[in-house]
């Protein structure tokens, strides 16, 4: 037998899996700075350009549309080309939507930057991006990696959007989209040196694993085109009652947390009398709250019944938004504070059993993909909230309406979890459901 002890003075290297890690959760940063920076800047443009607030929560729709629907295909040109070239184009692609928002003057291009570009690029760098690192890199602790990378989207609401709702109030608002920009260029020299595409592409393992029993071997080579994949894709997994169950539940997710909470809370509360700088300041609390949140849904995700879990946040998150239209006020009240807290603790809390309910019902191989089109359907749900919450402003003078439909949505996702079977094996569609 052979000893394992190595020579004296030897230090333990960091795993590989955690630089990955560490790169990831800054693309994963750096894509949601500009994605919690439309709440700020909704009224700077509307006062600016004379827009309406159709026009502007029009181009926000859009942009959570696209950046949903973007989320499959990207999964699948990951698997294709590899982590490193599709994460550091869509970086670029980041920064020159953001950049080129500075000279625009026209609502359409509004629509075509943030919508289309903004869309894309921050689309192939969602959840379903973390969702892939964490499976191909991590064996051991990877519900809570799943939940770091979840965090990510909050870290960058809590890192960005004070300094681009002040910037939009000083300076104003191109100062902030040039602030997006800058660092998203220049995370992609730091892509390119540092994020491998797997384990077995730098010769080592994912973190956990037994080498003896998973020995680096190279990946075969893609057969079939990357939307081809994600589409077979769709249509294998919506034969599985599971898969439109999650779907559902997580367009409820997306309408009631990026396309209500995200999009219209600061303008919301300064319809109180609130100080919009007040407004972005409690938004990015949340943003303090889901890093604890989300990392403790991580794991728990290892270590409960993913469907409890999701039971617990739909139902409890359902029950706070019935009672915003009642907390928002000109000042802060107790109340209202301890809303913030809780919504922030919850606000996606969802995304870790999520994906390891995609992984358990339709394997390793399927999971990122699937969790791509289920992905999708939460950031169509945000778009159509998005929308219909400024229509709802507009129509009416206030957002009550929205608040109350977004809650009693969120009790009905909670309802449907419970619909899912506890085995894989125990549903509609079994031949989808497990690795081929």
């Amino acid at each position: 037998m052979s000893t394992t002890v190595e020579p004296r003075g030897r230090t333990r290297r960091v795993h590989r899996a955690w630089w990955v890690a560490a790169i990831t959760m800054g693309a994963l940063i750096a894509a949601a700075g500009f994605r919690s920076s439309t709440g700020a800047l909704l009224e700077p443009l509307e006062s600016e350009f004379g827009w309406s607030r159709t026009t502007t929560s029009g181009a926000v729709s859009l942009n959570l549309i696209v950046y949903g629907l973007t989320a499959p295909f990207a999964a699948a040109l990951m698997e294709r080309f590899g982590l490193r070239r599709v994460v550091a184009a869509s970086l670029t692609l980041v920064a020159v939507g953001a950049g080129l928002t500075l000279v625009m003057t026209e609502a359409w291009q509004l629509w075509l930057l943030w919508g289309f570009a903004i869309g894309v690029g921050t689309g192939s760098l969602a959840l379903v991006f973390g969702a892939v690192v964490a499976n191909r890199w991590f064996v051991r602790h990877r519900g809570v990696v799943v939940g770091v990378f979840s965090a990510a989207s909050s870290t960058g609401q809590l890192v960005f959007l004070p300094a681009i709702a002040h910037l939009a109030d000083g300076p104003g608002w191109r100062w902030a989209a040039g602030l997006v920009a800058a660092f998203a260029l220049l995370l992609v020299p730091l892509v390119l040196l540092l994020l491998a595409d797997s384990p077995e592409s730098v010769g080592t393992t994912a973190y956990g694993a037994d080498p003896t029993l998973a020995a680096p071997v190279p990946a075969p080579a893609p057969t079939r085109g990357a939307a081809r994949v994600a589409i077979d894709t769709l249509r294998e997994a919506s034969r599985s009652r599971v898969f439109w169950i999650l779907f559902g539940t997580f367009w409820v997710c997306g309408w009631s947390t990026n396309g209500l909470i995200g999009t219209h809370f600061i303008p919301a509360a300064h319809d109180h009398g609130m100080p919009e700088t007040t407004a972005a300041s409690l938004l990015a609390l949340i943003g303090v709250f889901d890093i604890v949140g989300t990392v403790a849904s991580g794991w728990l995700t290892d270590r409960v019944d993913s469907r409890y879990l999701l039971l617990v946040y739909y139902l409890l998150r359902g029950l706070s938004l019935l009672a915003v239209p009642y907390l928002l006020a000109e000042v802060v009240h107790p109340s209202l504070f301890v809303f913030i807290v809780f919504y922030g603790l919850d606000w996606v809390a969802t995304v870790p059993p999520t994906v390891a309910l995609c992984r358990a019902h339709f394997g390793p191989e399927r999971a990122a993909v699937v969790f791509g089109w289920v992905f999708a359907a939460h950031m169509v749900g945000a778009g159509v909230a998005a929308a219909y919450a400024g229509l709802v402003r507009q129509g009416i003078g206030a957002y009550t309406t929205a608040w109350l439909t977004a809650g009693v949505l969120c009790l009905l996702a909670a309802a449907a979890v419970l619909l899912i079977p506890a085995r894989a094996g125990d549903q509609e569609g079994t031949a989808v459901s497990g690795s081929t």
